[in-house]
């Protein structure tokens, strides 16, 4: 399969949409001169900050962009691959400008630089890790200048900007004559220290050149001291700090696409292997704590209050993606989806639009947000980019029309072949799963304990081909599928993509997801609990660690619906029942300031027992 080009879908209203704008509102925000002022500072064109009289103010950007910070400078890449993928999904004039403006500075600061070197940071600091200078100690250099080369090539490859890419060309000279004065061991130990996505940024600007001096930089970055670990089947992610890999493993999946070789795709499938399946997960999807990977299927132990670094979830999203395309197995794209919701948007602050560095999972937990000039931390770069993402990873192609991956509401322009255009809006069904109008005969009693979405499809002339919809391996029961009004008459298999084949021209499919509460148990601690409704994790507004009475294989006896409708709208809370004290529970993705626990010890013992 391939991903639908971002500018081909648009978002359309929603949960999913309303964070977007949340975001590109933040982007907007910062204002060029400061996201711009350590690449400034190392060209010495500090002429361009906007700073007091003093030469200090509240605008400049602090934390992590303070000028000494040693990533100074990252966020800006971030905020670039943002921009690019936010004018990719709505054409926005305003982001776009902004954007080609920073690139445009940015070729400045690479002419006053000498020509090739366009970092934030100095040019010593990779003598430093190399050893080709009295060795100094430096926080992450690679880490930091991939940011700003990621930036560069999303702009050229989301916003068409050329400049960005003959940027990426003459900064890769640099790198391609530093690398090639160093031997085998001693870049082998440089890339033991953070490198971040080099080995993506490179494979990317060889998909796009095939010159041979950006496959040399390829297999420069070849990580060998990890790959070979993985590929022997051994593993090496146990207590390694997982931020430092993941794109690692991004950039063995990009190496693979872009010259075939088998050896970098069964790396990346290694790492899934190791990170996911032989590790499992947290009910939120995340599998991190303190920033390292968590021992398999073992992991009572840590849950703390740094558990789900965001920009572990945004890359093994990421990842995910990869696998999906290669294989089109819905195991992938359930994974991604849980993410979804219990970390990109769990990890967001539905008010401005912040990040919680961490998603605690600890009994009375509280997120600790950002703010938006004076932390800049890893995660708030992850932040920007995985908000403008969600149009990335909807809609798919495989070579028998478009795949639904995610039911996030969209329309898709799908040229499916030249003079024939289709379109598909994919919304919440207003007969099934959408607020009613209150008091309307027809509305439902009760909150629906299913999805219904409808898939209005226009194509003219008419077109015969496959339209796949995910079936996800949370729903309960069989799926309900109908197409202009009239039931279809097919099986559905939780964890496959459905298929409806026939001649398009205006149709409506109609697909009904029943879903159910269920139980996430600690392996290592199964007495340990947490609930979910479908795919969305539910917190406990509770500041400690409470006894539930419950027969766990069935949530539904001790959670009912609480408050459940607002106007025109479901609300999804629940309350319990049968305990010695009350206790109320919403998805997590909506808690903000709240103290909340997730996992909470259970018992099938009687209250009234016990």
């Amino acid at each position: 399969m391939k991903r639908m080009p971002s500018n081909d879908v648009r978002l359309h209203g929603g949960l999913f949409q309303e964070r977007f704008e949340l975001n590109k509102k933040y982007i907007l925000s910062l204002k060029n001169e400061n996201l711009l002022q350590n690449h400034y500072t190392e060209a010495g064109m500090m002429g361009r900050i906007v700073s007091g009289a003093d030469g200090v103010t509240e605008e400049m950007h602090w934390g992590w962009e303070s000028p000494s910070c040693q990533l100074r400078g990252h966020f800006l890449g971030h905020w670039l691959s943002a921009a690019a993928k936010i004018w990719a999904t709505t054409e926005d004039a305003e982001v776009k400008a902004r954007a080609d403006r920073a690139v445009t500075e940015l070729g400045k600061c690479q002419r006053s630089n000498g020509g090739e070197w366009v970092g934030s940071i100095p040019e010593k600091y990779l003598y430093w890790i190399a050893g080709q200078l009295p060795f100094q100690h430096v926080w992450a250099p690679h880490y930091t200048l991939h940011k700003t080369l990621m930036g560069l090539f999303d702009m050229y490859s989301y916003a068409g900007n050329e400049q960005a890419l003959d940027i990426l060309e003459h900064t890769a000279q640099w790198f391609h004559r530093w690398t090639s004065d160093l031997s085998r061991e001693r870049m082998d130990n440089i890339l033991d220290v953070e490198t971040g996505g080099m080995l993506e940024t490179w494979a990317n600007l060889y998909g796009v050149t095939r010159k041979d001096e950006h496959l040399a930089l390829i297999n420069k970055y070849d990580r060998r001291r990890l790959f070979e670990r993985l590929l022997a089947g051994e593993d090496a992610l146990t207590n390694m700090h997982a931020n430092t890999t993941i794109p690692e493993a991004h950039g063995a999946a990009r190496a693979y696409e872009v010259t075939g070789d088998e050896r970098w795709r069964r790396i990346a499938e290694a790492y899934w292997d190791f990170a996911v399946t032989k590790r499992g997960t947290f009910c939120t999807g995340g599998q991190t704590s303190g920033e390292i990977w968590t021992p398999p299927f073992s992991y009572a132990a840590r849950l703390g209050d740094k558990n789900q670094e965001h920009c572990t979830v945004y890359n093994m999203i990421r990842l995910a993606d990869y696998l999906l395309r290669w294989t089109g197995d819905t195991k992938y794209s359930d994974y991604i989806e849980k993410n979804l919701y219990n970390g990109i948007l769990a990890q967001q602050n539905r008010t401005d639009g912040m990040v919680t560095y961490f998603l605690p999972l600890a009994a009375g937990s509280r997120k600790s947000w950002g703010s938006p000039t004076r932390d800049f931390w890893c995660c708030h770069g992850t932040l920007v980019q995985a908000q403008a993402s969600y149009a990335e990873w909807i809609w798919y192609e495989d070579e028998e029309g478009p795949v639904l991956s995610q039911y996030v509401p969209s329309e898709l322009t799908w040229s499916a072949k030249k003079g024939s255009v289709v379109t598909i809006r994919l919304s919440k069904s207003p007969e099934r799963g959408a607020p009613d109008q209150n008091a309307s005969p027809a509305g439902h009693l009760h909150r629906p304990n299913w999805w219904a979405f409808d898939l209005e499809v226009q194509c003219d002339p008419p077109r015969r081909f496959a339209l796949k919809f995910r079936i996800p391996d949370w729903i309960h029961g069989e799926a309900e599928i109908a197409l202009n009004g009239t039931p279809l008459e097919m099986k559905t298999k939780p964890g496959t993509f459905a298929s409806v084949c026939r001649e398009w021209k205006r149709d409506r499919l109609q697909i009904v997801l029943p879903k159910a509460l269920s139980a996430h148990r600690i392996p290592d601690s199964p007495e340990m609990v947490a609930f979910l409704d479908g795919p969305v994790v539910l917190a406990g507004l509770c500041d400690e660690e409470r006894l539930l009475h419950t027969d766990t294989d069935h949530p539904e006896s001790i959670l009912i619906p609480d408050n459940e409708r607002e106007w025109g709208y479901w609300l999804q809370g629940y309350r319990v029942k049968g305990q010695t004290r009350g206790l109320k529970f919403i998805p997590l993705y909506q808690i903000k300031d709240e103290v909340y626990t997730v996992y909470f010890p259970t018992t099938s013992e009687n209250p009234d027992e016990s």
